[in-house]
């Protein structure tokens, strides 16, 4: 299965409440931390959702 390294480049300081969410449910803290997730539907609709405040690259 392939991998997704997500990387948050961008604060979520004055987002929307689910859009913070999201990004806390991947698992993101700060800026500039990185998460290595399975490419799931559900892990691509979390990363679709607020794909303003990461990078993604396949890993």
């Amino acid at each position: 299965m392939s991998k997704l390294k997500i990387t948050l480049k961008k604060s979520t300081i004055g987002r929307m409440k689910s859009h913070k969410a999201t990004v806390e449910a991947l698992g993101l803290r700060k800026v500039g931390s990185t998460v290595v997730h399975n490419d799931t539907p559900q892990i691509r609709g979390m990363v679709n959702k607020v794909t303003y405040l990461l990078e993604v690259e396949e890993a």
